[in-house]
């Protein structure tokens, strides 16, 4: 095999076969592919694209340069992914109560990206807890709890690392080709019986339009299901944050509000429709609407929130997580309370610049040696079309500064506008794939 024939391939629009890939994908993780050759590699596939099957090859080739994990377990092995948004905080959610209803969750899962918030990020604001564990460990956790959200080892999928790497400095990070091999190789490294892919559309998420959305959701369930792992997709809305947060002590604390007593809005109710979307795949439900009220159920019982603080307490945090929150939680050294100037209706809102704001204030990292502040972002925001009046509070910045926060308070007062009702709002799902 030879990298420049490879690429040469590419370059002229055909896709390599299987075995071609596989040898790409190896050399990627061992080194024995340059960064000029991955770089020539990641563009070429940008500019033509692969086939469906050559997706598949790739994504499984991935796969296999690092651990699979195999599994003895008396249920269904399910899992989720979202591809990022403002106030996403579902999976700390959704594992917890898909372990509650039978299902086991071994969710391995990332940092923030960009705008968007990171699942490990917002668990590490949780005093104790350390995300990442040994294999022996999480399958100790999957007999224990039930669920486990943890971080990539570098034995999952390492020819994803490198190459993502290579896509962050060659512009072709948009590449859905590459998008869809890089999610899934890492999720089916865990060997799911089902996936759901939560695939966001609007202001604060990756895919602006529905036309992008709808590709990379198709793409996705396309080469998951041609791994033989079920996979349905739901494209659901980001033109608003999912959670009234943003920030990773301040979203734990929605979903502790969720988990111990209000299990209503739209964090509980699309942690419903994906763990139903689920629940079904896996056999659990007889349909959706029966996963989606059995999820809502663990939610509003209790038995979520028992498996939310076994993990909490596996992974090193509080003992007894569900009843201390309000105190475990850190806060941040300035509150201050976003006025409205005008009085109007909450017409739109510019998702992405609210978690860029965010990231300035401390709550994301600029770079990747940067360290967080779990305790500041934005709470208590609005929704789209909520009447306000001049005066009324958008929203309450949390900061670790004054001078912070009256940074973060210009940020939210552009991103969000006050005007005209909506004609319309938009749904929370916009479509579904399978």
């Amino acid at each position: 095999m030879d990298a420049r024939a490879i690429n040469a391939q590419l370059r002229r629009g055909e896709t390599p076969g299987e075995n071609a890939l596989r040898w790409f994908a190896e050399g990627l993780a061992s080194g024995g592919v340059t960064d000029a050759q991955a770089g020539a590699f990641a563009m070429a596939v940008c500019l033509q694209g692969l086939s469906v099957e050559g997706r598949r090859a790739l994504t499984l080739a991935m796969r296999d340069t690092g651990d699979v994990l195999e599994w003895d377990l008396d249920g269904p092995v399910l899992d989720k992914h979202s591809t990022g948004g403002v106030g996403d905080c579902v999976s700390l959610l959704l594992a917890p109560a898909l372990a509650a209803c039978g299902a086991y969750v071994p969710m391995i899962s990332g940092r923030g990206l960009g705008h968007t918030g990171g699942t490990l990020d917002k668990l590490e604001a949780i005093p104790g807890v350390s995300i990442q564990v040994s294999e022996d460990r999480l399958r100790g956790m999957m007999q224990d709890v039930g669920c486990a959200i943890v971080g990539a080892t570098t034995q999952i999928a390492p020819a994803d690392k490198r190459l993502y790497a290579i896509r962050d400095v060659t512009a072709t990070v948009e590449s859905v080709d590459l998008i869809t091999a890089s999610i899934l190789s890492k999720k089916l490294a865990a060997s799911p019986d089902a996936l759901v892919l939560d695939v966001k559309i609007g202001s604060g998420a990756f895919m602006k339009t529905a036309d992008e959305a709808r590709a990379l959701a198709q793409s996705l369930c396309d080469t998951a299901n041609a791994a033989g792992c079920k996979t349905s997709a739901l494209i659901t809305d980001m033109n608003q944050p999912l959670a009234p947060a943003l920030g990773n002590a301040l979203e734990v604390a929605e979903v502790m509000r969720v988990l111990t007593g209000d299990a209503s809005g739209p964090l509980a109710e699309i942690s419903a429709v994906l763990g139903g979307e689920l629940l079904a795949h896996a056999g659990l439900a007889a349909d959706t609407a029966e996963g989606a009220a059995k999820i809502t159920a663990t939610l509003t019982d209790g038995r979520a929130a028992d498996r939310f603080a076994r993990m909490i307490a596996a992974l090193g945090g509080p003992a007894d997580f569900t009843a201390s929150w309000q105190d475990d939680l850190p806060g941040a050294e300035v509150i201050r309370e976003v006025k409205a100037p005008s009085a109007g209706h909450v017409a739109a809102m510019n998702g992405e610049a609210l978690g860029l704001a965010v990231v300035s204030l401390g709550g994301g990292r600029m770079v990747e040696s940067d360290r967080i502040h779990p305790g500041v972002g934005i709470s208590d925001i609005v929704r789209l079309g909520q009447h306000v009046g001049a005066g009324d509070t958008l929203a309450r910045i949390h900061a670790a500064s004054d001078d912070a926060a009256e940074m973060a308070e210009a940020a939210f007062l552009a991103a969000v506008s006050i005007g005209e009702a909506p004609d319309t709002l938009p749904p929370l799902v916009h479509e579904r794939i399978s």
